[in-house]
């Protein structure tokens, strides 16, 4: 026997029994449809490596790690090539975390990845909503003839749980008939108090980390100038706090295209602070 001691390969904090938990993070390594550039395959395993950099306290929410009750079960392995069986994965796997009476925290991964969660969730919960928080629109009905991409999520989202039940925050970019669907829906809001359509109902969280100004996060695959703040993200998930959030994700991190590392960072400080809303 080796007597140590080790570095933990676990995001920093997650407990070690399955069954105790209340929460189950999720590796979903998959960026197969991405149409700019890849990469983001690489994040869970450095977010990671990189979070036993962050204090396990959320001054936010006067909370450590160690009150939330996390289980971190590591990635998911995919073949190559098959998207259909990538996503038939990731709803089978969150089934079952829903099976236990757990909620998921994903960590991607391209955006596509919360397409199959959604789907595991639903059977467990009525009522769902959906807060998207990215600098892209993602409602696109198919780039280059294929629909399963993270261009077209959300699109895809709301044929399951209908555009009244999406709210959309932080977007700048996209093809104008997506422009005109969000008008034509309603989804897009700016201040968190708007968020108060969804009081009554079971949301699911999805932070896709480009939504911040490529000056703090540019290590992802789709960087677009003129993103939010850190600090303004953060009054999005605090005021979330008040919400029944029922399950979350955080993708779209593409590590490789950020040597200093501030952007991994930055994603592990943000999954502290979304695990103590679940």
């Amino acid at each position: 026997m080796l007597s140590g001691p080790f570095l933990d390969k676990n995001f920093i904090g997650s407990t070690e029994n399955f069954n105790e938990a209340d929460i189950v993070m999720l590796g979903m390594p998959y960026d197969g449809t991405c149409t700019n550039r890849s990469g983001t395959r690489f994040a869970p395993q450095a977010i990671r490596s990189e979070s036993v950099g962050i204090e396990v306290y959320s001054p936010t929410f006067d909370k450590n790690l160690d009150d939330v009750c996390f289980y971190d079960a590591g990635d998911l392995e995919f073949p190559f090539g098959n998207t259909k069986k990538v996503l038939e994965i990731i709803e089978k796997n969150v089934n079952d975390i829903y099976m236990s009476a757990k909620k998921v925290l994903g960590i991607g991964g391209e955006h596509l990845v919360t397409l199959p969660e959604i789907k595991a969730i639903l059977p467990h919960y009525n009522n769902i909503a959906l807060v998207h928080l990215d600098a892209h629109t993602d409602l696109r009905k198919d780039y280059l003839g294929e629909t399963l991409t993270h261009s077209g999520v959300v699109r895809q989202i709301a044929d399951l749980i209908g555009f009244e039940n999406i709210v959309q925050a932080g977007i700048r970019s996209g093809e104008r008939d997506e422009w005109k669907l969000m008008q034509e829906h309603n989804t897009l809001i700016y201040e968190p108090g708007e968020l108060s359509r969804l009081k009554d109902k079971n949301v699911f969280l999805t932070i896709d980390l480009d939504v911040l100004d490529p000056s703090l996060m540019s290590g992802v695959g789709t960087p677009e100038a003129g993103g939010i703040t850190y600090k303004e993200l953060m009054s999005w998930i605090a005021a979330l706090k008040e919400y029944n959030i029922i399950g979350a994700d955080i993708v779209e991190l593409a590590p490789d295209y950020d040597i200093s590392k501030k952007s991994t960072a930055t994603a592990c400080t943000l999954i502290r602070e979304v695990l103590m809303i679940l």
